[in-house]
């Protein structure tokens, strides 16, 4: 088959699979985004003995294989179906797409919490200090001080991660949930065409390359003095190699 006709034919099942893609990374994503500031907040600020569960956790995260976590939750379930029976939850578990997302969402928040606690870390304390000088409450102090600026920080590294996390989506596919990968290997399996892989990895590289505009879009709006500085820096630099 021609390597045109194999778009033309199957792009409703190639586009179908980006869409699952898209809403397993922004599930698990939005999930993670969710916990990670607050496991980020008892890293930063809690004695040694509370976060030893939170540390073993990032730790085990981030240094097993995200595959290796997707087999444990999907398949390690089943040797508990009883218990996950009586407790309800066997319907939730006994789904591909639910364990898939639930994996991503737990690799993602150990990512996402050692990017923020090293957000918190770089807030100056000069800013604290003047903030509880002026009289502002702890909570205040967070939401006003802390959480702004630890994001601006901790900003183009989260989108690293997500980004990291879309590719690593693939993995589903091992799982039969049927992502961009998932209906890429479908629709080879059918015409032994391998053009379709590329198409695919094509697909992966535009959603790649909207996601990088919208990120430093939102980056900008963020941080428009950085982008002020960024401009004037240019310009400044334009100005000197002009000059003979």
């Amino acid at each position: 088959m021609n390597p045109m006709d194999v778009i033309v034919t199957y792009w409703p099942r190639l586009i179908d699979g980006a869409l699952m893609t898209i809403r397993l990374t922004l599930l698990g994503a939005f999930i993670a985004a969710l916990v990670s500031p607050w496991l980020a907040l008892v890293r930063v600020n809690t004695a040694t003995f509370i976060q030893a569960p939170i540390r073993v956790y990032v730790s085990f995260m981030r240094g097993t294989p995200l595959l290796a976590q997707l087999f444990l939750i999907f398949y390690g379930s089943g040797q508990f179906r009883p218990e996950l029976e009586q407790w309800g939850l066997w319907d939730f578990f006994r789904d591909p797409f639910n364990c898939a997302v639930l994996a991503f969402a737990l690799n993602s928040t150990a990512y996402q919490t050692e990017i923020l606690r090293g957000g918190i870390l770089g807030v100056p304390r000069g800013e604290i200090e003047a903030a509880r000088a002026v009289g502002m409450t702890p909570i205040q102090v967070l939401r006003r001080v802390v959480a702004p600026h630890a994001y601006r920080i901790a900003w183009p590294a989260l989108g690293n991660e997500v980004i990291l996390l879309m590719k690593a989506s693939a993995l589903a596919s091992i799982v039969t949930v049927f992502d961009l990968m998932g209906r890429t290997r479908q629709v080879f399996s059918r015409t032994f065409d391998f053009s379709v892989y590329l198409w695919a990895a094509l697909i992966y590289l535009c959603i790649t390359a909207t996601f990088v505009l919208l990120w430093r879009f939102a980056e900008r709006r963020l941080s428009p003095h950085l982008s002020a500085a960024d401009s004037t820096a240019a310009a400044r630099l334009a100005e000197l190699e002009a000059r003979p």
